[in-house]
């Protein structure tokens, strides 16, 4: 059974997460908290493999939360953030923080059941809304914001082709080069972006702008 956390301030939400996730026989929430802190404190215990988290909540919001969860070394917890609030920033921060998924509240139930099940895989679910959006702003900037020290043309390359969602395999047959050099490619990527994760290259391609040449 794959274990759950829920974190939201409100009691009808945290019940109707339950019932969808629980309808799963491979899925069961152990958990709830209906703030940061505690959804911090019952991580620490429970080592779920999933939380959903809220972002508005009392104590520590749902953002620092994700950041806490998903660079914790001895935690194993994928983070999914499901909030009302559609805005950029959060998607970004969020993304760049290590979740593995960011939904809308108002999302059909079955869209939380693939997310938990994409962050389980090692993907990442985004609300259709969200990526449309996002992607018409990127289609008007054009503007490729660079690290420093900036990208190689095959760092670029390959920051392309994650933000696209291809796995290292892919990426390896997509650039005819061995999984093994893919694989490099992408941790000195990740490493030059500031030891992001792989969702976290994904966020940064949206913010500079390099996933609109695509």
């Amino acid at each position: 059974m794959t274990s759950i956390v829920v974190a939201d301030d409100h009691d009808m939400v945290r019940h109707g997460f339950r019932m969808v996730l629980s309808a799963q026989p491979d899925l069961t929430v152990v958990g709830e908290a209906r703030d940061g802190d505690s959804a911090w404190e019952l991580v620490r215990h429970l080592r779920p493999a999933v939380l959903l988290t809220d972002i508005r909540m009392p104590g520590t919001d749902g953002l620092e939360l994700t950041r806490r969860v998903a660079n914790a070394p001895d935690l194993p917890t994928r983070v999914i953030v499901v909030t009302t609030f559609n805005e950029d920033e959060y998607v970004a921060r969020a993304l760049r923080d290590g979740a593995s998924g960011f939904l809308l509240k108002a999302s059909a139930p079955g869209l939380l059941v693939e997310a938990v099940r994409a962050a389980l895989a090692g993907n990442a679910l985004v609300s259709p809304e969200v990526t449309v959006r996002l992607l018409e702003r990127l289609r008007t900037d054009r503007t490729v914001r660079q690290p420093s020290p900036p990208l190689t043309p095959r760092e670029r390359e390959v920051a392309q082709l994650v933000a696209r969602g291809l796995s290292n395999d892919e990426i390896a047959v997509e650039l005819r080069i061995s999984p093994g050099t893919a694989k490099t490619h992408v941790a000195h990527l990740s490493m030059k972006l500031g030891n992001l994760t792989r969702v976290g290259v994904v966020a940064w391609a949206w913010e500079s702008g390099l996933v609109s040449r695509l």
